[in-house]
């Protein structure tokens, strides 16, 4: 088996929109919206294109990872750039055989080689504590509601790259995505 991660390119964007929706469908709630997002990600002001990837194996396309803007606005009114990643998708027929450490892995090692501060998530953290994300309440980031939930979780990517960053998540707004959008997609 031969694995390889890349960046995508267009004619990867029909079968990643696909295996989103088939990663995604009826998982947290009826349908989805993820495969959605994915097709507005690419075109929103917020996307980063370099670490956009697809995972290949054996030459085909299973899998993909997108990265955003975001930022942690202070209560001073300082703003702190950070990137946020989502959707992550592997078909589901190949799930736990790596795939999805693979490409979640090469994403950070590109986001951290470029020079970003720090990842901000929603997700398991049973999921993502291995990568070395953390609950974001240590660094007092909290959600735009101002709470701390378990699920929102931070990896700086150098020393001290969290220090004296505190404040509210902004993520991007190309993930308030209506499921009645999603139907018609």
């Amino acid at each position: 088996m031969t694995v390889r991660v890349r960046r995508e390119r267009s004619e990867d964007e029909r079968r990643v929109e696909e295996i989103t929706r088939d990663a995604f469908w009826n998982l947290y709630a009826p349908g989805c919206v993820e495969h959605l997002l994915v097709h507005r990600i690419r075109t929103h002001r917020d996307c980063i294109p370099e670490l956009s990837f697809v995972i290949e194996r054996d030459g085909a396309v299973v899998g993909s990872i997108f990265y955003t803007a975001s930022k942690v606005r202070s209560p001073d009114g300082w703003e702190h750039d950070t990137v946020t990643f989502g959707p992550v998708s592997i078909a589901p027929q190949l799930h736990r055989q790596g795939l999805g450490r693979a490409l979640i892995t090469h994403s950070i090692d590109e986001a951290r080689r470029l020079g970003h501060r720090a990842i901000l998530i929603l997700g398991y953290p049973h999921h993502y504590e291995p990568y070395g994300f953390i609950g974001a309440k240590r660094w007092g980031i909290a959600m735009p509601d101002g709470r701390y939930y378990r699920g929102f979780m931070a990896l700086p990517l150098f020393d001290g790259a969290l220090d004296g960053v505190a404040g509210t998540v902004v993520f991007s707004d190309v993930y308030d995505a209506d499921p009645a959008d999603a139907e018609v997609f």
